[in-house]
């Protein structure tokens, strides 16, 4: 049984009710629209020289120093600015894995985690200081990864796939 009262492939049956169908593929269009979004967000960093210099507008660097002071934690935004160019990729990069492990389904909840992890840090420095707290858009990332930190990816999933795989092979 995959959670979903069914043994099917892939998280897939044919025994249950329409009411169960849908709660089983009410996760698939948020891990569509987080995977896509992050994704693009990654490919757009590592596509933008001025992103990834640590001066200049546009740049990591000068959006860092311009939130700084304003931050909950500036000893987080200090340690970004050690290395501007080094954040910048890293954020680029963590985007684009999560994202890609999110489409995929492959190791889910660890992308998740990663998502809300990356919202997390980004609302801690960059939109912390949006007021009211609602008009930043990190914060409201963070929450929506949350249901696929629990969840996981249950369907049309490679995580899903080699849970049916090595049922199977028992």
């Amino acid at each position: 049984m995959n959670g979903y009262g069914d043994s099917g492939s892939y998280g897939l049956g044919e025994r249950r009710t329409r009411k169960e169908r849908a709660g089983a593929y009410a996760l698939l269009p948020l891990r569509i629209f987080l995977g896509v979004t992050f994704v693009y967000a990654g490919l757009d960093k590592l596509t933008d020289s001025a992103f990834l210099s640590a001066t200049g507008s546009g740049s990591i660097g000068e959006t860092m120093r311009a939130v700084r002071d304003s931050s909950a934690i500036p000893a987080l935004v200090d340690l970004a600015l050690k290395s501007p160019e080094g954040f910048g990729y890293a954020i680029a990069i963590g985007e684009l894995l999560v994202g890609l492990g999110t489409l995929v389904g492959l190791w889910a909840r660890l992308a998740a985690l990663g998502g809300a992890l990356i919202s997390l840090s980004l609302w801690l420095t960059v939109s912390w200081q949006a007021t009211p707290y609602y008009y930043g858009n990190d914060l409201p990332y963070l929450m929506a990864w949350l249901p696929l930190v629990l969840a996981g990816a249950p369907l049309f999933s490679a995580d899903a796939f080699l849970a049916a795989r090595r049922r199977r092979s028992r």
